[in-house]
């Protein structure tokens, strides 16, 4: 299976949801994101600028608790399913979910997804954002942590694309969307200093 993958430097919460903005101008319906990092690394940060990408109803926050959100398109676009598999211990259990009656329509966006979901598409996008000032055995109870407070640290997002879906005429204009957007954010934040 084919795997294109980049690695960024991100410095500020503008930059993390600039670059979700950018990806979800791109998503279609059928895509699979599978999203890792420690707790409070910026993956509801993210999914926030995923979805105005997507223009998809506002209001995302972490699924922790219900397990799974669905937030319908604005513009006739495919919708965003928001799951979050941190609670789930296999990959039956995530079949509990029946992500597979949307899979095909919506972009689904799984939290803590990794070697649970991969099943639901010949094709994904798996991105890992690590934070900078938090250790990698990091443990804090997601309540303890806010995504939505974690400030402006530098993180290391990587992404893959994994499979026919990410070819390379898509992955190439996606990253250039998603270094677009960077600039933009870039400029922005030297015009504020």
């Amino acid at each position: 299976m084919s795997e294109r993958s980049i690695q960024l430097q991100l410095s500020s919460v503008a930059q993390t949801q600039a670059v979700g903005h950018a990806l979800g101008e791109q998503l279609r319906g059928g895509d699979l994101l599978i999203l890792t990092g420690q707790l409070g690394a910026g993956k509801t940060t993210f999914t926030q600028g995923l979805g105005e990408g997507m223009h998809v109803r506002a209001g995302i926050i972490s699924p922790t608790f219900v397990l799974s959100r669905i937030h319908p398109s604005e513009i006739g676009g495919p919708a965003l399913v928001h799951v979050d598999a941190y609670r789930l211990a296999d990959p039956h259990e995530v079949d509990t979910l029946d992500l597979e009656s949307t899979a095909a329509e919506s972009v689904t966006v799984v939290e803590w997804g990794k070697d649970k979901v991969e099943h639901l598409a010949d094709s994904r996008l798996e991105i890992e954002l690590e934070r900078a000032s938090l250790p990698a055995n990091h443990t804090a109870a997601s309540w303890e942590f806010d995504d939505e407070d974690e400030g402006d640290e530098r993180r290391t997002m990587r992404l893959a694309g994994i499979g026919p879906a990410w070819s390379e005429e898509r992955w190439n204009l996606t990253l250039q969307k998603i270094n677009e957007a960077l600039e933009r954010i870039d400029a922005l934040e030297t015009e504020h200093e």
